[in-house]
């Protein structure tokens, strides 16, 4: 079982990579992408495990699909993953982001499956 934690993990994190700067995604919609369109909650712990990796996963791309920045906390407190959002060009308010939709970057759109 931890594998298999390990491996989905693994392939969250790639496509978090690939997430574009400037843009958003969600939890569920990682999920969908990879095929386990019901593990979004899964792809949350995912985040929740990746600070500090030796390679980086921008984890502040992926909010959920309201585009509310649920994740904040695992951010060290504070607005850090609001902040990292901001030097992407990103406006945030109301722990939200604005225009959630136009900056909403989906990966079973942009990316071959």
């Amino acid at each position: 079982m931890e594998r298999d934690k390990n491996d989905f993990f693994n392939n969250v994190y790639a496509v978090v990579r690939l997430v574009p700067h400037g843009r958003v995604t969600s939890y569920g919609a990682i999920a969908r992408y990879l095929g386990t369109g019901k593990s979004s909650r899964m792809v949350g712990w995912a985040m929740n495990q990746c600070h500090g990796l030796a390679d980086p996963v921008p984890a502040h791309r992926v909010v959920n699909r309201l585009g509310q920045l649920t994740g904040k906390a695992h951010f060290g407190g504070g607005n850090e993953m609001q902040r990292l959002l901001e030097a992407e060009g990103i406006v945030v308010e109301n722990d939200a982001i604005v225009a959630f939709r136009q900056l909403f970057w989906d990966p079973s759109e942009a990316l071959e499956i």
